[in-house]
Formats: C-alpha cells, structure tokens, sequence
C-alpha cells in the first residue's frame, strides 16, 4: 500500500470517529433534554405528608418556625394548634392561620414558605435496572420516571406497563405503552405522575 492511501485512509478514519464522537454528544445532550422539568411553582403545589413549611409572624419570633406535616395531614402552630396542610397550597394554610391567630394577635402578618418538599415520591418496579421509592424535588411523567430508575431491562414487557394511582381510597390504573411511545404515537399516555404512584413494569 502507497503512502499516500495510507494517509488517506487514516484521515477518513479520523473524520468518522470525530463524527460518532459528536453523534453521541448529541444524543446525551437529547437524552438530558428529556429527564428536566420544571419545579414546583408553590403558588399550586398542594402540601404532602413530610413536607415543611417556615411560618413567620412579622415582629414576633416566638411565633416564627419551621413545621412539618405530619402523616394525618396536620401542622402544629402556637396558640392555634392544629391546622390542616395536606392537599392545600402554601397560600390556603397562611389564609387559614390568619383568620385563626386574628382571636390573639390584631393583624397579623403571616407568611407561609415551603422550605422542603419531601412528600413528592415516585415508585418504579419490575424489570428495570433500578427498582425503588424516589424522591423528585420537580413534576415527573411516566419516561422520567422510567429515565430515573435507569430504563427498561432486556426482557421487559414495554407495552405492559402501568400506572398504580391510589385516589380517596380507590385503585387506578393506567396503561402506558412504551413502544408506541418511542415511535412517537399515543404521547398522551406519559402523563404526569401524583405523590405515591407505582410505575409497574412486568
């Protein structure tokens, strides 16, 4: 072989692997793309079990701390006791302080903060490669969740999968099928998940 071709063969190999090195960049830079969300806005992020919340009453530090929700939905507050959080925004439960310390401060100004979101978990199970509970600080659908508990596994059943949602005591389920998902059809099917759904893959 001349010298010449050989050169020219190895500047060819040079330009292709420069080329896959940038076709792969581009498709983590795709894949980054599809796991972000955006965070809570608290003006509708509904309160949870294990959240806390920081109330401040302005000019008085004996009534300003951070409390957690407690599992029975409830936070405990000086002098008013106990106040429903769960389900409620962050905005509800300072209205509700207000009306409910106006009987032993005159006017109070009540500011209501949730410092840390510890309710919102996720569960993906089955033939994934990482199987388990996950804490998300923003909304996740059903590929983002799959995305966190590191994809499918070989042998999974991608159109088998389902959505286990426990709403007011009753069972619900909701079918997600992957394969449609990945060749673009039945996109309404990756819907946002609630705190505690079960992502079941079979």
């Amino acid at each position: 072989m001349t010298r010449p071709t050989l050169i020219a063969r190895r500047t060819i190999w040079c330009l292709l692997a420069c080329c896959a090195l940038q076709g792969c960049a581009g498709m983590a830079a795709s894949h980054t793309e599809t796991v972000e969300s955006k965070p809570f806005p608290e003006a509708t992020y509904l309160l949870g079990a294990e959240d806390v919340v920081k109330i401040s009453v302005w000019k008085d530090e004996h009534l300003t701390q951070e409390v957690v929700v407690r599992p029975d939905g409830m936070i405990s507050f000086p002098l008013v006791g106990d106040v429903p959080a769960a389900g409620r925004t962050v905005e509800e439960v300072r209205l509700d302080l207000v009306k409910r310390l106006n009987k032993f401060v005159p006017n109070p100004h009540v500011s209501v903060l949730a410092v840390k979101l510890h309710s919102y978990k996720i569960y993906v199970t089955g033939r994934v490669n990482k199987p388990g509970e996950f804490l998300v600080g923003h909304y996740t659908d059903v590929l983002q969740a799959l995305s966190l508990a590191g994809g499918l596994t070989p042998f999974a059943a991608e159109n088998d999968i389902k959505v286990m949602r426990r709403d007011q005591g009753e069972q619900k389920v909701f079918r997600f099928r992957y394969g449609d998902i990945r060749n673009g059809k039945g996109l309404e099917q990756n819907i946002l998940l609630q705190r505690g759904d079960v992502v079941v893959v079979p």
